[in-house]
């Protein structure tokens, strides 16, 4: 063999041939690249139980915003009229209110008959709004409340509680569980401090 033979070989013109990748091997990184199926499908359960989750939850928020609204509907759809009618029985009070002593005493029949026809309805009137959820503020005697009362003025008085209520002028009134109308009231002044004890509030000097 001469040497121009042997230049026109491999080694002569610098060329290196890789050998062909194992099979093991190349199965192997197929293996990798491709994701396990049993694993897509267990995320694909994990997400889907999520969704499921938070759907639940979000119909439940809403069946209890919808019975929230049905009593709500139920209990202050009358609020309205109800604070009408509070308005009528207010002027049957006041003419009660506007008749003469001397008159009731004097006992007249046609006049007896008259007061006794409107005190009966007002009592019908104010006794058809309590079914209806309506109910009358008792606050005589109680601390002042101003989300249930409006003081209208002020009574000097040294034996009882500053701001205790000792006169109603406007009967107030509750529907449900709002303030349909607020007790007008007047309050007490100068008498010793309300603080809050252990046993509820007690007075102090």
């Amino acid at each position: 063999m001469t040497d121009d033979t042997n230049k026109h070989g491999p080694e002569a013109t610098g060329e290196v041939f890789d050998a062909a990748p194992d099979a093991a091997e190349a199965a192997e990184a197929a293996a990798v690249a491709e994701p396990d199926p049993l694993e897509l499908a267990r995320a694909e359960s994990a997400e889907l139980r999520d969704k499921y989750l938070r759907l639940a939850a979000e119909m439940d928020n809403l069946r209890r915003r919808t019975e929230r609204d049905v009593k709500d509907a139920k209990s202050y759809s009358v609020a309205g009229f109800a604070r009408d009618m509070l308005a009528v029985s207010d002027n049957l009070r006041r003419a009660l209110d506007a008749i003469p002593a001397e008159a009731k005493e004097a006992g007249e029949a046609g006049l007896d008959a008259l007061i006794e026809g409107v005190e009966m309805t007002e009592r019908s009137m104010l006794s058809a709004l309590e079914r209806h959820g309506v109910k009358k503020l008792e606050p005589e005697g109680q601390k002042f409340d101003p989300n249930f009362h409006q003081a209208m003025f002020e009574i000097p008085n040294a034996d009882v509680p500053n701001n205790t209520v000792l006169q109603v002028v406007q009967a107030g009134y509750t529907i449900g569980d709002r303030v349909l109308r607020p007790a007008m009231v007047g309050v007490s002044k100068g008498g010793p401090k309300i603080v809050a004890g252990e046993n509820g509030d007690a007075p102090t000097a």
